[in-house]
């Protein structure tokens, strides 16, 4: 429906006024006076009086409209993510109306967000109470048992010990990844940038992973005979990535599967891909993978030892070093991560 500016309605109130003004003394002025002349006196006078009055009531009006505006305006400014700049026109009640409604948008994708958010949070709260529940109850159990009697049994003392330090230190494990993501989130982390050998960090993340892999029967690959592949990054921070996405093609890999590690030249950066030929990640799964405690497989996940943190932590270290993290897989082919690094 089609909307006149409020000075065209202005126009036509008064116009209307004076058309009726001037119908009434050509039906009641006496015949011996000049209808035509009266009729168009009449007119003038009304159109211009009503005009007059109806623009000093126009303007009071105007004003508070264009008020209305402003505070619409600066609320809707305020919002995390608001709409792109509005195209106004002549007419005030249009833009009273579009900056309304894109408010009312503005506010149904941050209350949806914020739904989101608390869904998260509650996600996250119980996977940390989850996590953290596991290894204090395998605690309490070991101690009661070795205080039931069980200290003074040679055959059980010792290795209840050891598995009480076992839940100990997977405890501390979830509470520095935790406290390293939220370093990394807040930036209170400062990357420790340096000149490095990509190529010579790759080998010696292989080498240190070769015999787990070897366990499983995984071969470990990457070019034979590579120059040295200088970037630019925290060298620490980097090979704690790679660390993450081989140590989990191994564990997720099938056995007698392979792991190959690729570079490509891409300009100024390279382009690094940790591919095996594993079990693969369902689609479903995959927008979420990078999330804190998120696990494809919640048992098999546990079983091998895995705190459900490590990806998170890989995302926000690439993510640091203004980059991003891919991933590509397919259910009983395999999966591929990618991430990019400056040249040095």
């Amino acid at each position: 429906m089609k909307t006149y500016s409020p000075r065209i309605l202005l126009m036509m109130v008064a116009l209307i006024f004076a058309i009726l003004v001037s119908v009434l003394i050509f039906i009641y002025t006496p015949s011996d006076i000049n209808q035509l002349t009266a009729i168009i006196v009449g007119f003038v006078i009304s159109f211009v009086t009503s005009l007059l009055m109806l623009f000093f009531v126009n303007i009071f009006f105007i004003r508070k409209i264009n008020d209305l505006l402003v505070t619409v305006k600066q609320y809707r400014e305020q919002s995390d993510k608001p709409s792109t700049t509005l195209l106004y026109n002549g007419n005030e009640i249009d833009n009273l109306n579009l900056e309304i409604v894109a408010w009312a948008e503005d506010r149904k994708e941050e209350i949806e967000r914020l739904k989101k958010l608390e869904v998260y949070r509650k996600e996250f709260l119980g996977n940390v109470s989850h996590e953290l529940k596991t290894p204090i109850f395998n605690i309490q159990g070991y101690v009661l048992t070795l205080l039931d009697g069980g200290l003074e049994d040679p055959s059980i003392n010792r290795n209840y010990l050891i598995r009480a330090e076992k839940s100990v230190d997977r405890m501390i494990t979830i509470i520095e990844d935790l406290e390293a993501i939220s370093q990394l989130e807040t930036g209170e982390l400062q990357l420790e940038i340096e000149r490095f050998d990509l190529a010579a960090l790759m080998k010696d993340v292989i080498d240190a992973q070769e015999m787990k892999a070897t366990e499983k029967g995984i071969m470990l690959t990457m070019p034979e005979e590579i120059k040295p592949l200088y970037v630019v990054g925290d060298r620490f921070r980097i090979r704690q990535v790679i660390v993450n996405l081989i140590v989990n093609s191994v564990k997720y890999g099938k056995e007698y599967g392979e792991t190959k590690i690729r570079f490509y030249d891409a300009g100024e950066t390279v382009l690094i891909e940790i591919a095996d030929n594993g079990i693969g990640i369902a689609k479903k799964h995959l927008p979420r993978l990078f999330e804190r405690f998120y696990r494809v497989d919640k048992g098999r996940s546990r079983e091998q030892g895995g705190t459900g943190l490590g990806l998170a932590i890989v995302k926000h270290i690439i993510e640091a070093h203004n980059q991003t993290i891919e991933v590509m897989s397919t259910e009983g082919v395999g999966t591929v991560f990618s991430f990019m690094l400056k040249k040095g």
